[in-house]
């Protein structure tokens, strides 16, 4: 079952700021990563993607700088800020918090 759309765009920002919290990237790389760590069933675009990533460097989360490439087109590469780290935190705080609400209002059983 491939998650809801509401879904996705809710966990985009912790997840995208987790993935530069393994080192920089740029936009291709991280789409392939969530399409990796996801086991293939969450295919992201460029469209998707890039708002996102305007809107964290926007707010001082992350930071970026265009790289030449050899041979090929440059790219612009994404690296988190302390802010940013900040707001990782703060966000994993609260999706550890939904997650433990839900994981005491579930139905033990199958087949809810």
């Amino acid at each position: 079952m491939n998650p809801s759309k509401d879904l996705v765009a809710a966990s985009s920002i912790p997840l995208v700021l987790s993935i530069l919290t393994r080192g920089d990237s740029y936009g291709y790389e991280i789409i392939r990563t969530v399409e990796e760590l996801s086991g293939g069933r969450w295919m992201w675009s460029e469209g998707m993607l890039y708002p996102i990533l305007h809107k964290l460097e926007e707010a001082g989360w992350i930071s970026s700088w265009w790289q030449p490439v050899a041979g090929k087109r440059k790219r612009k590469y994404y690296r988190i800020e302390p802010a940013g780290r900040q707001a990782l935190l703060d966000q994993r705080y609260q999706w550890l918090q939904v997650h433990g609400i839900l994981e005491q209002t579930w139905p033990k059983e199958s087949g809810i």
